[in-house]
């Protein structure tokens, strides 16, 4: 805390102002994405609906902020970053009010995509007004803090609707989503507009390739687990969305004014740095989805207990965070990622080792070791992509970042999720012709649903209860390997890739 009061002594009133909206509005937008998690049991019960669906509820968010968020960056730049932020937080306002008025899952599932509309508008304004706003010599500690908050807005919203859940429904949620992005909208309003003084033309055939290429490519991810990497369905969307690539690749290099340049790809900063910031909420959030059922559906925990439990996990993140990119300066970014990532490779490789003897103490160690990797490759990979990027080019820089965190958080929440899904079905189908015709959908549904069931039947379910759980963990530990070994993988490709201390680069 003193690092960050001593940041803001030196800065204008107006320049800690937007400093503050910032932060708040990028902690809202990446708290919505995992704001549920801690819901996620009692909507199952509440609404019926499956463990995929459940993805779907907290993946249509992350997939249309994913998708949208390089166009809405590069409009930012050209009609103005303020204006996008303020529309953005509108959209998202709005949005959150739907879940109050229309009930049931798929009004669910749409209102939560177009809330992750607004979001896209709203997060690449946040870091790019910061940029643009901020002299060079103070901007990296300002990124830092970004980065610190945007990294820890996960936990924020799982901590912050804990708190609600204990008391209030599942629909509090979206009331204080509601309340605080109307707060903001406001807010808003007061922060100095910022705007490319050339302001050229949209890109629009670069928009629809860049959106239809992650689209297609996050749902391949989720339908792998369940179908299988041969099913025709998931080779099809999933060569569609190569495809959409290639397009959008070769669209970018032959107009004059691109959406995104993919020359910038070419230094080693901003393409590695990219990279990392994918994996990092990739892992993050895929595995706050699992730890939050996990410490209610098996350890017991309400709502608010599994959410403070995570609490702990934001000092080392924030913390390690205020000082990793002067350590990338002396020592080069490609041995703090490597650092970084294999000590988040290690701590979910300790969470996929969680059974149902495990207690609280095992899930926090491997949380801490999780989130100081975290603190450690985060705030130098965001340094490194707006170093990469000409002063006038700061919003797609944004975007770029922030692409590259909803790219990674909706492929982690698409792959945990479903490799979960895909685990529990496995494990309980034998169970299934053994219950009573209607039990079978709610127990082969989720592990909320399964409990639920053997609460209702009493004592003489208990055998069903420990066997749907079982399945869980069968599920959650698949996920977490996987999770566990994609993030040591991708470790050592990036520090192939990423520059290394200035001495080494001359």
């Amino acid at each position: 805390m003193v690092a960050i009061g001593s940041t803001a002594a030196r800065l204008s009133s107006a320049q800690r102002w937007m400093l503050v909206v910032s932060c708040l509005s990028v902690a809202l937008v990446v708290a919505a994405m995992a704001a549920l998690y801690s819901a996620l049991p009692e909507i199952a019960a509440d609404t019926g609906v499956t463990q995929r669906q459940l993805t779907w509820v907290v993946d249509g968010y992350t997939l249309a902020l994913a998708c949208l968020v390089l166009p809405a960056g590069a409009l930012g730049d050209r009609v103005g970053r303020r204006v996008m932020l303020i529309a953005g937080m509108a959209v998202f306002t709005l949005a959150s009010v739907v879940p109050l008025l229309i009930d049931g899952p798929h009004w669910l599932i749409a209102a939560r995509a177009l809330a992750g509309v607004g979001a896209a508008f709203v997060m690449p304004s946040t870091l790019s007004l910061l940029t643009a706003g901020f002299p060079e010599e103070r901007r990296g500690q300002a990124v830092g803090l970004w980065a610190g908050v945007a990294g820890s807005g996960g936990a924020l919203g799982i901590i912050g609707s804990g708190l609600l859940l204990q008391w209030l429904s599942w629909q509090s949620v979206f009331v204080a989503m509601a309340a605080i992005g109307a707060l903001l909208f406001g807010a808003g309003w007061t922060v100095s507009e910022s705007v490319d003084a050339d302001r050229p033309p949209l890109d629009p055939w670069g928009s629809v390739t860049v959106a239809a290429a992650v689209g297609l490519i996050v749902v391949a991810a989720m339908e792998t687990p369940v179908r299988g990497w041969s099913d025709p369905l998931v080779l099809g969307v999933l060569a569609g969305g190569v495809v959409a690539a290639a397009i959008f690749a070769i669209v970018e290099l032959r107009i004059a004014h691109p959406l995104l340049d993919v020359r910038l790809f070419r230094h080693r900063g901003f393409g590695s740095g990219a990279l990392s910031l994918t994996v990092q909420f990739l892992v993050s959030f895929g595995v706050f989805m699992l730890i939050v059922q996990y410490l209610q559906l098996i350890l017991g925990y309400s709502p608010l207990a599994s959410s403070l439990a995570l609490g702990p996990m934001i000092i080392p993140l924030v913390a390690v965070s205020l000082f990793a990119p002067r350590l990338a300066e002396r020592f080069g970014l490609r041995l703090i990622s490597l650092i970084g990532l294999v000590v988040v490779g290690t701590g979910l490789l300790l969470i996929a080792r969680l059974d149902l003897s495990s207690s609280y103490t095992n899930l926090l160690l491997a949380l801490l070791i999780m989130s100081t990797g975290m603190g450690l490759c985060s705030a130098p990979a965001t340094a490194a992509i707006v170093a990469g990027t000409p002063v006038e080019k700061h919003g797609v820089a944004a975007a770029v970042n922030d692409a590259a965190r909803e790219i990674g958080a909706a492929l982690g929440i698409a792959i945990a999720g479903s490799v979960l899904a895909a685990g529990y079905s496995h494990r309980i189908s034998p169970a299934l012709p053994q219950l009573p015709e209607a039990a079978r959908g709610p127990v082969s549904d989720s592990l909320a649903a399964a409990l639920q069931v053997a609460e209702r039947a009493g004592p003489q379910a208990e055998p069903l209860a420990a066997f749907a759980k079982t399945a869980f963990l069968e599920g959650f530990q698949q996920a977490g390997v996987a999770l566990g070994c994609l993030t040591l993988v991708a470790a050592v490709l990036i520090a192939m890739w990423a520059p290394g201390p200035p001495s080494e680069r001359g």
